[in-house]
């Protein structure tokens, strides 16, 4: 009972949102958007607050508003640090700019992440021209890390029931060092069974084929009328934003 008291809910892993609008587009698209925004976050505050009404209004229409405010939530109080500090040490359009700018980069590749499987990223990295190594390296690493998560809980849960480590509680300066030993039981069967899942999957990759000089993927990215008309609304939207004069100051 006491076990189950102390241990702390789960973080939910990322998780493919397939009910998403996102979906039906080439992921070449999908890559698009967190691109043009990380793009926009250097307009003026006029303009910056527009287009984050506008982005908000698209992760409505794409169903990942509330993976983006729980992002966003995590974040609260540097945002508010953030905001006060550059409110107090310059003024209030500056501390919105900022505080703007840092909130659109951290969820900007939502759109990305939560609409994608690894095997797209990998496609959408090969249409980059990158090696196709280093690719399947990437998207491997991407599904990985729900797994690498799930182990962490594991392992802590398992130490914690052998008595051989405790969830770390502030004990005063004379405990920290201990208790940050303490995470000695942790790591190393972390390291361990992510060499062991490495050498796996190497085997695995390897068995397959995986340094063949010629690769083809079985399925090949195809743009659509409706990808084209999409990406081309993404660019004129763009335009907008960064060509009409807008401005407005806040006393």
């Amino acid at each position: 009972m006491q076990l189950a008291k102390r241990r702390k809910p789960k973080r939910e892993p990322i998780k493919l949102v397939t009910n998403s609008p996102l979906r039906r587009f080439d992921p070449r698209v999908r890559l698009a958007l967190p691109l043009c925004a990380s793009l926009l976050v250097m307009l003026p505050v006029s303009k910056l607050m527009l287009f984050f009404i506008a982005y908000a209004a698209l992760f409505w229409w794409s169903g990942l508003a509330d993976i983006a405010l729980r992002q966003l939530w995590r974040l609260k109080w540097w945002l508010l640090i953030i905001f006060i500090v550059d409110w107090i040490v310059v003024d209030v359009n500056l501390a919105l700019q900022v505080t703007l700018r840092v909130m659109l980069l951290a969820s900007a590749f939502i759109f990305m992440v939560y609409t994608t499987t690894p095997g797209e990223l990998r496609l959408v990295l090969a249409w980059l021209r990158v090696p196709y190594r280093f690719a399947f390296s990437l998207s491997l690493a991407f599904q990985s890390v729900h797994l690498f998560t799930n182990e962490w809980q594991m392992i802590q849960e398992a130490q914690q029931a052998r008595g051989a480590w405790e969830p770390l509680q502030w004990r005063g300066w004379r405990e920290l060092i201990p208790q940050i030993r303490q995470l000695v039981v942790l790591v190393v069967p972390a390291i361990v069974l992510t060499t062991k899942r490495a050498w796996t999957m190497t085997e695995a990759a390897h068995a397959r084929g995986f340094d063949a000089p010629h690769r083809q993927s079985y399925r090949q990215l195809t743009m659509q009328p409706h990808d084209w008309l999409f990406l081309g609304m993404l660019g004129v939207g763009t335009a907008v934003f960064l060509l009409t004069p807008i401005h407005f100051y806040l006393p």
